[in-house]
């Protein structure tokens, strides 16, 4: 994983910011990030990915980070904040998240694998 970030998503402008709960120890909660431009949202703040260690979860840290990259993304200048989503009846406690912290259903995500 260490080697996809940094010779082909950092070139690409994704950054990681996370949560630490003791020096030394491995990240409770992760974000992946990049900021890109569309006509549709202007300059935006893309939340590439987003995690918590299973042993990690429900002590707010994702919450936290998503504080931050409103933050940061106001810092930036940027226009709108954007993540997505997977679907099925695990993904419920995220969704409840990003609701209460004011995102919105804005689109459906169409992929189609070439692999």
């Amino acid at each position: 994983m260490v080697r996809i970030i940094d010779t082909v998503l950092r070139p690409n402008g994704y950054r990681l910011f996370g949560v630490v709960p003791a020096e030394g120890e491995p990240a409770a909660c992760i974000l992946g990030y990049r900021l890109q431009h569309s006509l549709w949202l202007g300059k935006s703040f893309y939340i590439v990915d987003m995690a918590t260690l299973p042993e990690w979860r429900g002590h707010g840290f994702a919450s936290q980070l998503l504080d931050w990259a409103v933050e940061e993304a106001g810092r930036l200048g940027c226009d709108a904040l954007h993540l997505d989503s997977g679907v099925g009846p695990d993904r419920s406690d995220a969704h409840r998240l990003y609701m209460s912290k004011r995102f919105q259903i804005g689109c459906h995500h169409f992929v189609r694998k070439l692999r």
